[in-house]
């Protein structure tokens, strides 16, 4: 790897708070090895090191790279035959998806998340744990490292209650007799003992701890998901292993439900009893808190993932992100399955997180800012992962993760000159003006093309291989998704308490 610049009209260096940032007009860093060595203007740096390559025209905004801090397949839920439904009764639903080449499937979503400026992906892989899945992880690791991208793997560790929020067995007793067996031997189809999923991370993280752009870190899948024993066992794999954790945890107001039925408290409570709250858990989602967990969480340290497309599409509700920044909570963005628009645009996700959160009021400090939205999208996802503060920010000893945008693109055919640029790149940049995304130093986008992996080829075999009919085993697992949906439905038609869903923050009024 050789020494660049990479110039820009401005450069925006690092969030400083929620409504502050660091801009340099007529910016450029200077990389080698993919490490910024300078930052300052293209001028300064063309005069001292003349000979050295230039990337950018300068009439590019120049932005450290985004961090997407939750993510988990390629092709969509929609694109595989499922339907946005309330999430408990989507697990189910979800038994439709196709089988899938892990590898096509992770360039999939690697396009989309690259195009928009994405340089890290935290990559936490759900399903089921089967025999021969560090195979299979391969896979997915040798697809991010194949076109280019960072990613934080980790594979969403479960060991109970897979298809509703009650033990598998009990579920199957409460079942007619004809599909008890069929869904016995669904759930026969994963592994759940917790030692044998730790020991895949500890095979994955000693294979790829020298990888500059792989990190292998932990997830939890969900409290309903993981017994007291796997609690206890990823707080000790953790500490051991100095790696953080991500964990969906009061996605939505039955997960809150399950919380106080299981232990008389609330989820974060129940993970205090663990000592696994702290800097290094991120709660994915995050919805359903109470005052005084957030109050704890900020505490502590403890990071929380907002996921907003996805929380408005499984009808889950919307975090209280206000009240995390109010108290200091470091947070990040997640795309989770698909944005709003059912692909992986970090630009879109950006302003959905700054509108969504705009509750009445004239003071500034109530809603998000850019600054704020910038912050979440860069620093604030890299420190839910492995890789820290090596990345979201463009400063000296920072990797060279960026990506440029094109100006005229944002600003075409009239943008007010008292406008700010941070304002109009975040509330009206689009995917079809990132010119270039360099991960590492290394530019991995230009123009619309990705310089690793040939794209078309690579979807034309991911159609091919979905063009045939279904299997027999796809054609029987439609079947059965279809058969129990109506009693995933049941179990669920009378778990809420009357006090669930009152809120404590400002969306509207009786």
């Amino acid at each position: 790897m050789t020494a660049s610049i990479v110039r820009s009209s401005t450069m925006f260096t690092k969030a400083i708070d929620r409504h502050s940032f660091e801009e340099i007009a007529s910016g450029a860093i200077l990389q080698e090895d993919g490490i910024i060595l300078e930052t300052g203007t293209y001028e300064d740096l063309a005069r001292r090191y003349p000979n050295t390559p230039v990337h950018g025209s300068g009439n590019e905004v120049m932005l450290p790279g985004f961090v997407n801090g939750h993510h988990h397949v390629g092709l969509t839920p929609v694109q595989l035959g499922c339907p946005d439904l309330p999430l408990e009764l989507w697990f189910a639903a979800r038994m439709v998806a196709r089988n899938i080449d892990f590898y096509l499937d992770t360039l999939y979503s690697a396009f989309d998340m690259i195009s928009s400026g994405i340089t890290t992906v935290a990559h936490i892989q759900g399903g089921p744990a089967f025999a021969d899945l560090e195979t299979k992880v391969e896979d997915i690791l040798k697809a991010y490292e194949d076109v280019g991208m960072r990613v934080s793997y980790s594979f969403m560790l479960r060991d109970q209650n897979r298809l509703v929020y009650q033990a598998d067995e009990d579920f199957i007793a409460g079942l007619p007799a004809e599909l008890r067996g069929p869904t016995a031997a669904w759930f026969a189809r994963s592994k759940l003992v917790v030692e044998d999923q730790l020991d895949m991370f500890k095979s994955l993280f000693g294979k790829h701890a020298q990888s500059r752009r792989k990190r292998i870190q932990l997830a939890p899948a969900n409290l309903h998901w993981c017994s007291d024993h796997a609690l206890t066992a990823l707080g000790e794999t953790s500490r051991a292993y100095n790696v953080p954790m991500h964990m969906h945890l009061l996605e939505t107001q039955y997960q809150k439900e399950y919380a106080k039925r299981r232990g008389n408290c609330t989820a974060v409570e129940y993970l205090d009893r663990f000592g696994l709250l702290g800097p290094n858990l991120t709660l994915g989602h995050g919805v359903w808190l109470s005052e005084r967990d957030i109050d704890r969480v900020a505490e502590t340290g403890t990071c929380v993932c907002h996921n907003c497309s996805s929380n408005f599409r499984l009808r889950s509700g919307i975090a209280p992100l206000n009240a995390y920044e109010a108290r200091g909570v470091n947070t990040a963005i997640g795309l989770d399955e698909a944005g709003i628009n059912d692909d992986r645009d970090m630009l879109q996700e950006m302003r959905l997180v700054l509108r969504a959160n705009r509750v009445p009021g004239m003071d500034e400090d109530d809603v998000p800012g850019m600054g704020q939205v910038l912050r979440m999208a860069t620093v604030g996802g890299a420190r839910t992962t492995p890789f820290g503060e090596q990345l979201g920010t463009l400063e000296p000893g920072r990797a060279a993760d960026l990506s440029l945008i094109d100006w005229h693109r944002i600003s075409w055919p009239y943008l007010d000159t008292d406008t700010p640029t941070i304002d109009a790149v975040i509330q009206r940049a689009k995917s079809d003006a990132v010119r270039l995304v360099m991960c590492d130093g290394e530019v991995i986008y230009r123009d619309r093309f990705f310089t690793r992996v040939d794209q078309e080829a690579a979807l034309t075999e991911l159609h091919a291989q979905l063009a045939g009919a279904l299997s027999n085993e796809e054609v029987e697992r439609r079947k059965l998704s279809k058969a129990l949906l109506p009693y995933v439905r049941k179990f669920y038609a009378d778990y809420l308490s009357p006090h669930a869903t009152a809120p404590f923050d400002q969306r509207n009024a009786r």
